[in-house]
């Protein structure tokens, strides 16, 4: 996209307030009355312009977020220097921290272009310990929306780093590997669930979104499957019902026999998702075998016949 020659962009920002120390809502406001006047194309190499030269963050924010809406590829030059502010802030009044949601923004933004070149700076910005932990995280979550798999090889390492200090950019890092898909991830996975000590004890949670990759990414191996196998022992129930849904990849009579042995679970919702998973698996059979049987509980039995009358219901 090329831009209009006849805007004279510095007149355009002196007229909207755009980087003047005035109310934000009044630039705010002067910006979206620009949509009544200009063409997409033309809006689009207005807001790229003033997002180089504003300062206020709230500002830059609306401008982010009219890109975004726009997406196109001219934003990501624009969005990637916001992002990385390597040298400088846009205003020496302010610091990094000062821009942390403006950069959380860019890197949801600039995911959404769907442009590999992005993959560098995205990364770049994860692998700095120092950065902010929600800019980090929110790159991670980029790369896992971008889907490259150049950037698998970072996110297994920030997501098996048990030195890392943000346990929610873990978290993010392991989302992402199961969004991009790559079977390389596997053994990062398989440690987070092995993992017993330190900051597993006190963050489950990560351990939910490593079977969740697991899940996408359905390996065959046996590592993952013996990881899986223990996850239906772990006290959070939320990382047993993860487990389930993972077995359920698995077409083996011992993973069928394990999903089976959850519904004797001491939580009523595990129970209820292996009822679930089993039907999946084997149908109204399962089910019908789950309300016959005196060794499962009403919790069992329930979720069965509810099940079996939706069905009817169909």
């Amino acid at each position: 996209m090329s831009e209009n020659k006849s805007i004279d962009y510095n007149i355009m920002a002196a007229e909207c307030l755009v980087s003047q120390d005035t109310d934000d809502s009044q630039t705010i406001e002067h910006l979206e009355n620009l949509k009544n006047n200009y063409s997409e194309i033309e809006l689009i190499a207005i807001f790229n312009y003033f997002l180089k030269i504003e300062y206020r963050s709230e500002v830059l924010c609306w401008l982010i977020r009219q890109l975004d809406k726009f997406r196109d590829s001219s934003s990501l030059e624009p969005l990637t220097t916001l992002l990385l502010m390597k040298e400088s802030t846009p205003h020496p009044d302010y610091d990094k921290d000062y821009y942390t949601n403006v950069r959380v923004l860019c890197a949801k933004a600039i995911s959404n272009l769907k442009d590999h070149s992005s993959v560098h700076p995205l990364m770049y910005c994860l692998n700095n310990k120092d950065e902010n932990y929600k800019v980090r995280l929110s790159c991670a979550d980029a790369l896992g929306r971008l889907g490259d798999r150049y950037a698998v090889t970072s996110l297994m390492s920030v997501a098996s780093d048990e030195s890392e200090k943000s346990v929610y950019v873990r978290e993010s890092a392991t989302t992402a590997l199961g969004l991009i898909g790559d079977m390389r991830a596997v053994d990062s996975l398989v440690k987070i669930l092995e993992t017993k000590t330190g900051i597993m004890d006190k963050f489950t949670y990560l351990k939910e979104k490593a079977v969740e990759a697991l899940c996408r990414l359905t390996p065959g191996d046996g590592r993952a499957f013996k990881a899986l196998k223990k996850s239906l022992d772990d006290e959070n129930p939320q990382v047993r019902i993860n487990a389930i849904e993972a077995l359920m990849d698995y077409d083996t009579q011992e993973a069928l026999e394990l999903i089976r042995g959850m519904l004797t679970d001491r939580d009523d919702e595990v129970k209820q998702n292996a009822v679930i998973a089993l039907y999946n698996i084997n149908g109204e059979d399962e089910l019908n075998r789950i309300i016959n049987n005196a060794q499962y509980g009403d919790i069992c039995k329930e979720e069965a016949r509810r099940i079996l009358e939706e069905e009817q219901d169909d």
